[in-house]
C-alpha cells in the first residue's frame, strides 16, 4: 500500500497549526504589498492583511515559487511515496498549471488536483483527500476521485463594499459610484472557474436570503441531494475578522438547513480573493459528499 502525502495552498483557509493536526502540507501562498512580498500566514496574518487593505497599501497576489513547491515535494518523498497536490482552481490562478508542469518530472509520483475549488470547498477536497489516503487509495484514485466530482461544489458570496471591486479595476468607477449611492449589495458566484456576478440587492439581509435561495436550488437542482441537504458539505466563509455578524449568519444557514448545525465548516476566506472583495463580506458553499 503507498503511503500518500496531501499539498494544497494557504487558499484553502488550512494555516499551519491546523495542516500538522490535520497531517496535510500546506504551500504558503505569496503577496506583494508595496513591493515587498510576504507569505501568508507565515509573516502575513490575516490581521496585518486588512490592516493593509485599509490603509490602501498596494496589494497584488502571486503564485508559489517554483523552489518552493519542488522543495516541499522533495522533502516530503523522501518519506511518501506519493503526493497528491490540490492547489487552487486553474480558472483562479496559473499556479495549478504550474504545478501540473513541474508534476511531469516526477513520473508518476505526484499528481496535481485541479477540480476548480478554492477556500472552503477546497478545504473539503483536502479533507476528503486525507481520509481517502488513510484508507489505503493510491494517488492515482484518489486525484481520479476528485477529479469526478470538479464541479460537485458552489459559492455565494455578498459583499460590505464596492470600493474594492473598483480599485482592482473589476468594475468600473461610475458603476461603483452608482452602487454606493443606491446602498447596492451585491452577490458574487464562484461556480468552478471564476468570480462572476450573480445578483444584487439593497440591502445585505436581502443579499443574505438570495444566496440562501440560491444554494437550496444548486443543492435540488444541480446535486440533486435530499430534501434536508443530507448528501452536501454546507460551509461558511467570511472576509475580514470573525464577527457578531459571522455568528449571526452562521445561525441563520443554520436555521435554513437544521440537518448540518454543529457541523458547518467556518473559516476566513482565502486572501487572494479577499484582497479583490474587502472586509466585511459572508458566503456559503457546498460541496457534494
Amino acid at each position: 500500500m503507498s503511503k500518500v502525502a496531501i499539498v494544497t495552498d494557504s487558499n484553502s483557509g488550512i494555516n499551519r497549526m491546523e495542516a500538522q493536526k490535520m497531517g496535510v502540507f500546506v504551500l504558503p501562498m505569496p503577496f506583494y504589498i508595496n513591493g515587498e512580498m510576504y507569505y501568508e500566514d507565515v509573516n502575513l496574518s490575516q490581521e496585518e492583511f486588512y490592516r493593509r487593505l485599509e490603509e490602501n497599501a498596494e496589494i497584488s497576489t502571486s503564485m508559489p515559487m517554483i523552489g518552493d513547491v519542488t522543495d516541499l515535494w522533495d522533502r516530503l518523498l523522501e518519506e511518501y511515496d506519493e503526493i497528491v497536490h490540490i492547489p487552487m482552481s486553474s480558472g483562479l490562478s496559473s499556479s495549478c498549471s504550474t504545478a501540473k508542469m513541474l508534476a511531469e518530472e516526477y513520473k508518476n509520483r505526484v499528481f496535481v488536483v485541479d477540480n476548480q475549488r478554492i477556500s472552503v470547498t477546497q478545504k473539503q477536497s483536502v479533507l476528503d483527500a486525507k481520509m481517502m489516503a488513510e484508507q489505503g487509495f493510491s494517488a492515482s484514485t484518489i486525484t481520479d476521485r476528485l477529479m469526478e466530482s470538479k464541479y460537485d461544489s458552489s459559492i455565494y458570496i455578498t459583499l460590505e463594499t464596492l470600493y474594492y471591486l473598483k480599485r482592482g479595476g473589476r468594475i468600473t468607477p461610475a458603476a461603483a459610484a452608482l452602487g454606493s449611492l443606491l446602498r447596492i449589495k451585491p452577490v458574487l458566484q464562484i461556480q468552478g472557474e471564476k468570480l462572476d456576478s450573480y445578483a444584487k440587492s439593497r440591502t445585505k439581509k436581502s443579499a443574505r436570503a438570495k444566496m440562501l435561495d440560491a444554494m437550496r436550488k444548486d443543492i435540488s437542482d444541480r446535486f440533486h441531494a435530499g430534501r434536508d441537504a443530507e448528501d452536501v458539505n454546507i460551509e461558511i466563509a467570511y472576509s475580514g475578522m470573525y464577527s457578531e455578524e459571522v455568528d449571526s449568519w452562521k445561525q441563520e444557514v443554520e436555521a435554513a438547513f437544521p440537518l448540518h448545525k454543529g457541523d458547518i465548516m467556518t473559516d476566513p476566506l482565502s486572501l487572494s480573493v479577499s484582497c479583490h472583495i474587502g472586509p466585511g463580506a459572508l458566503a456559503i458553499a457546498c460541496s457534494k459528499k
